[in-house]
């Protein structure tokens, strides 16, 4: 089968599956497990098709007619698209098998109809990043927003219902900037087919309206500061899979529109239109991971990482796009593969994340860590998936989310080299805020592991925690082995990603990978071994456990024996730190960013103007039915008293109306 076909009958599969799921919602265990397997088959399909396309670079295209004269069904699949599908389909492969288990705590909830949503919800994704019409793509687009909405609606809840109206009103704001966006291109090129935009040469004016528009309304898709605010609220009110697939893809739509726009459409042929996406992208990885730091709910700091490494997604496609636009090749391959790298990576690595919160909360029924505690021994594996995790997002070597950043580091230093005062002074300021960001990353993920997995149980919940299902954890399992091989095994992946990034700058191709070793070409010239730094890690993991081995015979002999003194004082369950006290310094010293969260939060805003209105609806009610209805009520039962009289029952008197009445219409015939 064809690449098309293969694709078309991925989509087939999710769309039979939703309203399988649906007709037999009733039978929630068996919905849950046909929602399961459609999800694993679709996925499946979705990578056989879409991977060779990534391996051969070639595009393959089809064009379906449609009852719509102005717009026919374009389906076109490049290496961004088969890169996407790819992305998605592994992250719905891995959620799938999660569900099987993981969605039975929602029976009673509308497990059965949680199905039919979230195979809508991926249906639109892959649908979404293989069309070529401008009107499909918005259709396509809405659908997913409707379907992920009512997947944050599942607890139906007042922080279910209030997350979940803010991502809807947040989302369609956006979707409206990207139809004006499209309508432009629509009014130079006579047609919403991508193809004819490509053509299409707008002016330099109206081209940056066209970007500021896109930028803008996809930017609130990724939730990138300042349009993030929907974000902390929505992710963790859906379940937790549901969450994996929202933080790990579906913000991903947002990065993939800025590309499809800035470059794809537009050409990137404006500097600015880099350097914008630069700027907010560093902006929103350092308020990202500070706004993370304060947080105590796992699945909202997860969430704000999610802000945090979009910022970093966006730093990397950003330097690509001034690449572009300088034709500087270097600088455009090396920077949209450090983008596109860490939009796998961190697909990868805040999806496993998202399921060992979910495998927690699986057990405990909180989200809140400072009733956790102690999990390390009680959930093992769960916990050994999770560290995984936290290592892979702390970009710690060799996992995968070390090789991605260290691609963004090379982006931003060739940046810094660059002749434009401009650039000369947004290269080290990023790279200073990409650093600021790593190093509290990795503060806030050694509070999130110690806090939860660590020390006693805080909480007996806590205590008479145990591990989780086997399908949960042979999905984590398959995501943490993600983030070992797509980091050992950068060498292999990155020539097939840096494919991508020359297709789309359309600048000279050059190696990125030989012998083993990722390799940059811009001065200094640099090289990484990933397995040479996995073998030296772990080499210098065992050495202090041999020396240790070696030593302990002596050792022990000295060893004082009896219990130690405890200054009086035994071990008490709240010596231990808690996930307040761990960051509070860094709040502190942080304060005047946290207010600027909190004045710039448009949900509160929301909130009032759903008030006003409702207060409004309230009040015009009872003045249009006082002041219109009533009196129009009263007024017509008098009028009807009133002309009683006309209805004399006379058979003549009704024949002298009809006289009248032709009389009156001749007389105004004549006048006229």
């Amino acid at each position: 089968m064809s690449v098309i076909h293969l694709l078309i009958t991925s989509l087939l599969v999710y769309v039979v599956g939703a309203f399988i799921s649906l007709c037999i919602s009733k039978n929630e265990q068996l919905s849950i497990n046909i929602s399961g397997v459609t999800g694993i088959v679709g996925g499946a399909l979705g990578i056989i098709a879409c991977a060779p396309v990534l391996i051969s670079s070639e595009t393959a295209f089809a064009l379906f007619q449609t009852p719509f004269d102005f717009a026919a069904f374009s389906i076109r699949v490049d290496g961004l698209a088969a890169f996407m599908v790819c992305v998605i389909s592994l992250l719905v492969i891995v959620t799938s098998l999660y569900s099987f288990s993981y969605v039975r705590e929602y029976q009673g909830k509308g497990a059965g109809s949680m199905g039919f949503f979230m195979n809508l919800f991926i249906a639109s994704m892959i649908a979404l990043v293989t069309s070529d019409n401008a009107f499909y793509f918005l259709v396509f687009f809405e659908m997913m927003s409707l379907a992920s909405y009512f997947l944050v609606l599942t607890e139906q809840d007042d922080e279910a219902t209030n997350a979940g109206l803010l991502y809807f009103f947040i989302a369609h704001a956006g979707s409206v900037l990207i139809m004006i966006a499209f309508f432009i291109f629509y009014c130079y090129a006579g047609s919403f087919e991508f193809a004819d935009f490509r053509q299409t040469q707008l002016s330099s004016p109206l081209a940056f309206t066209v970007f500021i528009l896109a930028f803008l309304g996809f930017g609130a898709k990724a939730g990138m500061i300042p349009l993030h605010g929907w974000l902390p609220k929505a992710h963790p009110a859906a379940p937790s899979h549901a969450s994996a697939m929202m933080s790990g893809v579906m913000v991903k739509i947002g990065i993939f529109g800025i590309i499809k726009v800035g470059i794809d459409l537009l050409g990137a042929n404006n500097m600015w239109f880099g350097v914008i996406v630069l700027g907010f992208g560093a902006v929103s990885s350092v308020l990202g991971v500070l706004y993370a730091l304060a947080e105590h709910d796992i699945k909202r700091l997860l969430a704000y990482h999610t802000v945090e490494n979009i910022g970093i997604i966006m730093m990397g496609v950003g330097v690509g796009m001034i690449g572009i636009a300088i034709g500087n090749p270097v600088l455009a391959t090396v920077g949209l593969l450090g983008g596109l790298y860490h939009l796998l990576n961190h697909a990868v690595f805040k999806g496993l994340l998202f399921l060992g919160a979910g495998s927690v909360m699986y057990r405990l029924h909180t989200k809140d860590m400072d009733l956790m505690g102690g999990l390390g021994k009680l959930m093992p594996y769960t916990a050994l998936c999770f560290l995984i995790g936290t290592m892979a997002i702390s970009a710690l070597p060799p996992f995968n989310g070390f090789v991605s950043e260290w691609f963004t580091y090379q982006s931003l230093f060739t940046l810094s080299q660059n002749g434009d005062l401009v650039l000369k002074v947004a290269g080290p300021v990023a790279i200073i805020m990409l650093a600021l960001t790593g190093a509290l990353a990795a503060l806030c993920f050694v509070k999130v592991y110690g806090i939860s997995f660590g020390g006693a149980p805080r909480s007996e919940k806590a205590a008479n925690a145990r591990e989780v299902p086997k399908p949960m954890l042979f999905a984590m399992g398959i995501l943490a082995l993600c983030c070992i091989l797509l980091g050992v095994g950068a060498s292999v992946i990155t020539p097939i990603i840096a494919k991508i990034s020359v297709a789309l700058s359309g600048l000279n191709a050059f190696p990125l990978a030989e012998n083993g070793l990722v390799v940059s070409t811009s001065e200094p010239h640099t090289a990484l071994s990933t397995p040479m730094v996995s073998i030296m890690l772990i080499a210098f993991f065992l050495v202090p456990f041999a020396y240790y081995g070696v030593t302990k015979k002596s050792r022990m002999a000295d060893a004082a024996k009896g219990n130690p003194w405890a200054c009086g004082y035994a071990y008490e369950a709240y010596m231990a730190t808690s996930a307040g006290g761990f960051t509070r310094a860094l709040r502190t010293m942080f304060k005047p960013l946290y207010t600027i969260r909190k004045t710039f939060d448009p949900a509160p805003l929301s909130y009032k103007g759903i008030d006003a209105a409702i207060k409004g609806s309230t009040k015009a009610e009872p003045f249009w039915e006082e002041k219109v209805t009533m009196p129009l009520a009263r007024f017509i039962p008098w009028f009807s008293a009133r002309l009683e009289w006309l209805q004399g029952g006379d058979f003549r008197v009704y024949c002298v109306y009809f006289v009248i009445t032709l009389v009156l219409l001749l007389a105004a015939a004549t006048m006229m």
